[in-house]
């Protein structure tokens, strides 16, 4: 089942999608609805069994603890069945495979969720479009790239700090570059001279 955006933009409830995942060599069913009230980064890559997305899953794979303690689950999402995902994650790392990963891989082989979320090329593969979903439900972050080069788990974890700083603390905003423990800004006039003139 897919709950259809026309225009999907952050800001927006992101799209309900229900289908099958592979984690720990079992099957099972999902739903996006499954995860409110967490953090998901929802993984979307073009192929099981190519080049890039395996350092890509494995990447985000090693960092899941530190993904975990901050609220969030990972969902990786491709246009491959369930019995593909299944098989790449009994393929060793050595020679291309998965083997184990911390997360669950969704199967979206009728291409409706990647349809769902933009990122469905025209010859049927998903981008490398990464979003942050908030507890809520509601996107807070999108990232897409093209197929030949992949994104950074530093930079996912440093965005999904921020996006948990600014809504727990709403007059503030994170600058750029911003890390935890940072300086941020104080969103009025008067309040941001101070981040500004420290500049």
């Amino acid at each position: 089942m897919i709950m259809k955006s026309e225009s999907i933009r952050v800001g927006q409830k992101a799209p309900e999608f229900c289908s099958t995942a592979v984690y720990d060599q079992e099957f099972q069913d999902i739903k996006l609805s499954d995860y409110l009230g967490k953090y998901v980064i929802l993984l979307f890559y073009p192929l099981n069994f190519t080049f890039v997305c395996p350092t890509e899953l494995t990447a985000f794979s090693d960092a899941y603890e530190t993904f975990v303690e901050l609220g969030a689950e990972i969902l990786g999402v491709s246009v491959d069945s369930e019995y593909s995902h299944l098989a790449w994650l009994q393929t060793d790392r050595e020679i291309g495979g998965l083997g184990h990963l911390n997360y669950l891989l969704v199967s979206d082989l009728n291409k409706q969720i990647s349809s769902s979320y933009n990122v469905l090329t025209d010859d049927g593969k998903a981008l490398r479009g990464l979003f942050i979903i908030d507890k809520e439900g509601i996107i807070q972050h999108s990232l897409v790239n093209n197929l030949d080069f992949g994104r950074s788990v530093d930079e996912t974890l440093r965005t999904l700090q921020a996006i948990q700083y600014v809504q727990s603390n709403p007059d503030e905003l994170c600058p750029a570059n911003w890390t935890p423990g940072d300086p941020t800004i104080i969103s009025n006039p008067i309040g941001s001279r101070e981040y500004f003139s420290s500049i």
